[in-house]
């Protein structure tokens, strides 16, 4: 195999238009190009997708886990490649191992961890999610409260630093545990800042997008709601254009009809864009696991706990942009870009993923037209084969 190849046969879309009779071409990595078919370069090495779809690779933000590992049970670099693997067989490309509140030493433990994925390179590691400690107990989910705490010093010092040696860290934080000044202190080393579980209100939501905060976690969950005197956390998200949002879209985190005007309320540029917040069955027959030493319970689509509160979710990316084609309408680029483009904005790394335009990282997924997995390629080299 030479550094060049051209995937040829495939329906093409790039992120912005779709490209028929038309061929990808790859070198050393790379997007080199979208050409016709007849311009294609006889020096490459032809992949034959012939009746396929060949879309931009999926981006998730929020992966605790899959493969049978779980980010805040095995904080390594064994773990980081397990779960990044998994993903990959559902044509996730890029992800951000996400720790949920946890102590102190766990957390240093995963910063490590990110580091040492990112000096070797693991395929699809993109960065680190802390999602917490510092979030609020009043909406805590699935958190263990006796772990929640607000953010001091040392706590900044830590992000900063892993912010700057990373270059992709997101921070899920609360009003109530963090200060405008400790969000802008985060953003201004790189950090992506989040707002999740939390229970404020709308102007105080507004006042740290102001600060510096970018997007809200798993929106509607985890949050104060939208009521018609006090928008809350959700209004903020909705109202805001300099915010984006993730959603879960299982059906399950957000009732679809939920998930329907919110997409059409939006107001942009920010956009509401696909995570999974997938745990560790993802890939495999588990039908529980532990997390915080607690059980999570896996039946019908749904983790829980004991008490039935959800604990993360049981669904991959392929089957998220399949939910809001299929159940929500969204026409099909839409939903691809919600899992690849948006997700790329959110990260400020749009010039080289999300999107397949010349100098892009040659991050690719071929489906058939049913939208089910051929193949998963990053950096030009394929990693799952179906």
């Amino acid at each position: 195999m030479t550094a060049k190849k051209k995937i040829t046969g495939a329906r093409i879309f790039d992120g912005i238009d779709w490209h028929d009779g038309a061929v990808l071409v790859v070198e050393t990595g790379r997007v080199k190009a979208i050409v016709p078919a007849a311009a294609a370069p006889a020096d490459a090495d032809a992949i034959d997708a012939h009746g396929l779809l060949l879309v931009p690779g999926f981006i998730d933000l929020q992966v605790n886990g899959g493969g049978g590992a779980l980010f805040n049970e095995q904080p390594t670099l064994d773990g980081i490649r397990q779960i990044c693997a998994a993903h990959a067989k559902f044509g996730t490309t890029a992800l951000l191992p996400t720790l949920i509140t946890d102590t102190r030493e766990m957390r240093s433990a995963a910063i490590k961890a990110g580091q040492e994925a990112r000096r070797a390179s693991v395929a699809g590691f993109l960065g680190l999610h802390l999602e917490g400690p510092h979030l609020s107990i009043a909406r805590k989910g699935a958190h263990d409260p006796s772990l929640i705490r607000p953010m001091e010093d040392a706590d900044l010092a830590e992000m900063v630093a892993c912010a700057r040696a990373l270059g992709c860290l997101m921070v899920t934080v609360a009003p109530e545990n963090a200060t405008r000044e400790q969000v802008r202190a985060l953003c201004d080393a790189g950090a992506v800042v989040s707002l999740g579980h939390t229970d404020v209100g709308y102007e105080t939501a507004c006042s740290y997008a102001k600060a510096g905060a970018r997007t809200v976690t798993h929106l509607f969950n985890a949050m104060s709601g939208l009521g018609h005197r006090e928008p809350g956390v959700v209004g903020a998200a909705l109202a805001t254009g300099a915010l984006h949002a993730g959603m879960i879209a299982d059906g399950f985190h957000v009732d679809p009809a939920s998930m329907g005007i919110a997409l059409r309320g939006k107001k942009g540029p920010g956009q509401i864009f696909l995570v999974t917040d997938a745990m560790s069955p993802i890939g495999t027959g588990m039908t529980s696991f532990h997390l915080n030493g607690r059980e999570i319970l896996r039946q019908g689509g749904r983790l829980t706990l004991a008490d039935g509160t959800l604990a993360g979710a049981d669904i991959d990316m392929l089957s998220s942009v399949r939910f809001v084609h299929e159940k929500l309408g969204l026409p099909i680029e839409e939903a691809i870009r919600m899992a690849s483009a948006y997700p790329a904005d959110v990260m400020g790394i749009a010039s080289h993923k999300g999107r397949l335009l010349p100098g892009t990282d040659a991050d690719f997924v071929l489906l058939t037209p049913e939208l089910a997995m051929k193949s998963t390629w990053i950096g030009g080299e394929q990693v799952f084969s179906a």
